[in-house]
């Protein structure tokens, strides 16, 4: 099987950019519901994913407690440098179980590095599920 039947496409997942501000961040997770994002650049260019914790301990590190010291700072420095690295969408799936145990989603990058989507755990979960069904039958 190929990532791409499992991919939730960019245009259908939350994200943030890199140049927007931790207030802005925050408005978004807020929003959301989810607890880790993917972040990109304006190009297209996936650069990371932070994390509820992330924009915390920028709050608490910072002391950034108001909207308009949260506005000073932007989401490409609180980053955290190779958490929840990106998969290529040419993969094969045994990786992605293996990746899949660290995190909540992959992120799924093309050849140049652009942002493609995401795939869950409980997809890649559902699709060995369904694989070890069908070799035991």
């Amino acid at each position: 099987m190929n990532i791409i039947y499992m991919l939730h496409p960019k245009n259908t997942v939350d994200y943030l950019f890199c140049d927007e501000s931790v207030y802005s961040g925050l408005e978004k997770f807020q929003n959301c519901g989810y607890t880790a994002l993917p972040v990109i650049d304006r190009n297209g260019i996936y650069v990371g994913t932070v994390s509820e914790g992330d924009f915390l301990r920028c709050i608490l590190e910072k002391k950034a407690f108001t909207a308009e010291d949260q506005e000073i700072y932007s989401v490409s420095g609180i980053i955290r440098k190779g958490w929840n690295p990106p998969i290529k969408v040419t993969a094969p799936m045994d990786e992605l179980l293996l990746q899949v145990m660290d995190q909540n989603f992959l992120p799924v990058v093309d050849d140049r590095g652009c942002f493609a989507g995401i795939v869950t755990r409980k997809d890649i979960i559902k699709y060995f599920y369904d694989r070890a069904k069908c070799e035991s039958a």
